[in-house]
């Protein structure tokens, strides 16, 4: 999707009746003339050229654009809103890939197929993973993030974290881009992960489900490349990354503020949301797990007291239910091996022949 230029300064008087314009104004205040009015006439000729040709990323970038040059109260911020929302359903019916890819691909049977095909998904991505890092806020932020979890893990475990945060935002960061809303590039947390910002805010639900189920989803692709790695290796290491990698990404999933579980509810109906607490339900059954446990109960309570649209996002509960399956399966696979890697070292015997001291 090509970056839109910029719009043109606006002017210092209105075009229309020449009464004074401050540089923030939209619009004329004296005859509601639309100050952007030669760039809005572009963009929308831009966006219906591309929905023309199939490219409606691009299509949803122009006009996203356009609302940033209405004011909010106006009718063609009201229309283009609703545009906006139809090329959205459009998009998401018509089955293309986050970054633009077309086709799709047959589903691999095994569980080495699956992970293989993972494996390939994040080496051909990797011009789009090294996008972010080409930002000075990005790299800053994961290098402080990387010292801080140094000191607490050595640089190799730190060193899987940080990248398998990375992998989950900019699966965020492909999402939004694919619905041509701008965001920035990732920015770490130290000890609380990192953050996208976004410029505007997805147009449905569906949509704000899609980008929030992103995350998790190139998490997952992160769990079975560092498991790939330990079934490769036999190195305990890329085991407890991707049993901790998966627990984060489970806590994601928790439909909690602006999680991204939480993003990924607003979409669903009343029904469909039972049907996701009784998934985590099943899963907490066969695991056991705190926090699994936790997010169930979250689940249930937000099932109970928020209000639910009325058109169910089949998509949405069906990619909210295997996240849950598969990051769970990994991080119970896992966990055994985490568990005795990061252990401490057990306590020396006393040697055989070692006397005992005499008694006074």
């Amino acid at each position: 999707m090509p970056d839109l230029a910029p719009p043109p300064a606006p002017p210092v008087a209105c075009p229309q009746c020449q009464a004074p314009l401050a540089a923030s104004d939209l619009n004329c205040t004296n005859c509601h003339y639309l100050v952007h009015s030669a760039e809005l006439k572009s963009l929308a000729q831009q966006a219906q050229s591309a929905a023309d040709t199939g490219d409606l990323s691009t299509a949803l970038a122009c006009w996203r654009k356009a609302l940033e040059l209405l004011p909010e109260n106006s009718k063609q911020y009201a229309a283009i809103q609703a545009k906006l929302a139809e090329l959205s359903d459009r998009l998401q019916q018509s089955g293309n890939s986050p970054t633009g890819a077309e086709g799709k691909a047959a589903t691999p049977k095994t569980p080495w197929g699956i992970i293989a095909a993972v494996v390939i998904f994040v080496i051909t991505k990797g011009k789009f993973l090294l996008l972010g890092l080409s930002k000075s806020s990005t790299l800053f932020t994961m290098l402080l993030a990387f010292g801080v979890y140094w000191t607490a893990w050595g640089w190799q475990f730190a060193g899987g974290i940080v990248l398998c945060t990375y992998i989950h935002e900019m699966g965020h960061v492909a999402a939004l881009r694919h619905f041509g809303i701008p965001a920035s590039a990732p920015m770490f947390l130290p000890g609380l992960g990192a953050i996208v910002r976004m410029k505007q805010y997805p147009a449905t639900p569906s949509e704000d489900a899609y980008v929030g189920l992103a995350g998790p989803i190139w998490g997952l692709g992160a769990s079975c490349a560092t498991y790939a790695l330990y079934l490769w290796t036999q190195n305990p290491l890329f085991a407890a990354l991707t049993h901790l990698n998966s627990l984060i990404n489970v806590f994601n999933l928790m439909p909690l503020f602006s999680l991204d579980g939480g993003r990924g509810f607003r979409a669903l109906t009343s029904s469909q949301r039972w049907l996701a607490v009784l998934a985590l339900g099943i899963a907490w059954y066969y695991t056991h797990d705190g926090l699994l446990l936790l997010v169930l109960i979250v689940a249930a309570a937000k099932t109970l007291a928020g209000a639910a649209p009325e058109k169910p996002d089949q998509s949405a509960l069906v990619k909210y239910v295997l996240l849950v399956a598969a990051l769970m399966t990994l991080s119970a696979i896992t966990e055994p091996i985490a568990r005795a890697a990061t252990a401490p070292p057990a306590n020396t015997a006393p040697a055989a022949n070692t006397a005992p001291a005499p008694a006074n």
